[in-house]
């Protein structure tokens, strides 16, 4: 039952789509009473009954079908659509002989199963032959004159088939390049994301290996310490990379201050925090972990500060060092700092201080 409830969800058009089919049989009436007033002989009036029936029944499968195709309009098709289309035009023949003009009332259908049936060439081809057909016989066939408002239909059938799979198409291009766009947005999120988390571990453990190296002779305890810090990390980092592919990654401002102070002291680094990081929302703080994670890890890498200070107040987050500032260009890191503020709404600045030392700012 489940299984059948999304199949109802993914295709919606279906539990319609017999009705829609259904409902444009009303225009056959004219064949059927074209047949009822046939004064052609009865074998041909027993086929047009045959034919009408079969092209019935050929309409509503084949419409059916094609609604419930996954197949784009317009785009090649399979066997089955053509062999459909074919039968349509056999039967819709096979009643010219009993219904006369009246078999003019097929043509519609024929056009409208190839607009939105078959390829786009076949639209043109059939709407055309529609319309030569139907003006051929209102103009030149004896009382062919009394059909002008099946031409007229036809003509406007093929204006509107037009346009309306046109606009189909277009709708559908346009929510593949939306999918393509979502898709390589949702990269490139996770990419930045990535970036941050492995960059920040590893800028840590190669500290604490620097550290752990230089402990190992004159304090093996604290070197086995900074050894399980390292081993700690890198799961940590595992569980990191797996848990953002997969959109599930959480930490606080908290956590990463914590983790921030514990990397900036591992690499000889003060770090002080003043203000409450309750004082940003949740939307804000997610923002301000991840640039305080990077901003961690470019001081580590580039700044050779002693100094850190984080101040956090509503709507603000500033990360400041006394480090020889910035140098030139911007990395991936700061690119990628700035579009998380601008993707929360945040302004961005990061400057050197007259006094030395960078400054990290971001404001909502």
């Amino acid at each position: 039952m489940t299984s059948e409830r999304a199949d109802a969800q993914k295709h919606p058009w279906e539990r319609f789509s017999l009705v829609m089919a259904l409902i444009w049989l009303v225009f056959l009436i004219y064949p059927i009473v074209a047949l009822v007033r046939s004064q052609a002989a009865m074998g041909w009036i027993v086929v047009g009954w045959v034919a009408l029936g079969l092209f019935i029944a050929l309409y509503v499968v084949g419409a059916v079908r094609g609604m419930r195709s996954e197949a784009r309009i317009g785009s090649p098709v399979g066997p089955g659509p053509w062999l459909f289309y074919a039968g349509l035009i056999v039967c819709a023949l096979l009643s010219v002989p009993a219904e006369g003009g009246a078999a003019l009332s097929f043509l519609p259908f024929i056009m409208s199963f190839a607009a939105f049936g078959l390829t786009r060439v076949w639209h043109w081809i059939t709407s055309s032959a529609a319309l030569v057909i139907a003006a051929l016989f209102v103009f030149l066939a004896p009382g062919g004159i009394g059909f002008v408002t099946v031409l007229i239909i036809i003509a406007l059938l093929a204006v509107m088939n037009t346009v309306s799979t046109s606009l189909i198409r277009r709708s559908a291009e346009a929510e593949q390049l939306g999918l393509e766009l979502a898709t390589s947005e949702g990269r490139e999120a996770v990419a930045r994301d990535v970036h941050d988390l492995i960059g920040h571990s590893l800028t840590v453990v190669r500290l604490k290996s620097q550290l752990a190296r230089r402990l190992i002779d004159s304090d093996p305890e604290r070197a086995k310490a900074e050894l399980a810090d390292i081993e700690s990390l890198t799961a940590e980092a595992i569980a990191g990379v797996r848990a953002t592919v997969s959109g599930a990654r959480t930490v606080t401002l908290d956590e990463q201050l914590a983790a921030s102070s514990d990397a900036l002291r591992a690499g000889g680094v003060a770090l002080a925090v003043d203000g409450d990081p309750a004082a940003l929302s949740p939307a804000q703080a997610l923002t301000a972990t991840w640039i305080l994670r990077e901003a961690t890890t470019n001081v580590l890498r580039h700044a050779g500060a002693s100094r850190v200070r984080v101040r956090v107040a509503a709507g603000h987050l500033s990360i400041a060092d006394d480090g020889r500032g910035r140098g030139a260009g911007e990395g991936n890191g700061v690119r990628g700092m700035r579009e998380r503020a601008a993707a929360s709404g945040a302004r961005f600045r990061l400057e050197d201080e007259p006094a030395g030392g960078t400054v990290v700012e971001v404001t909502w």
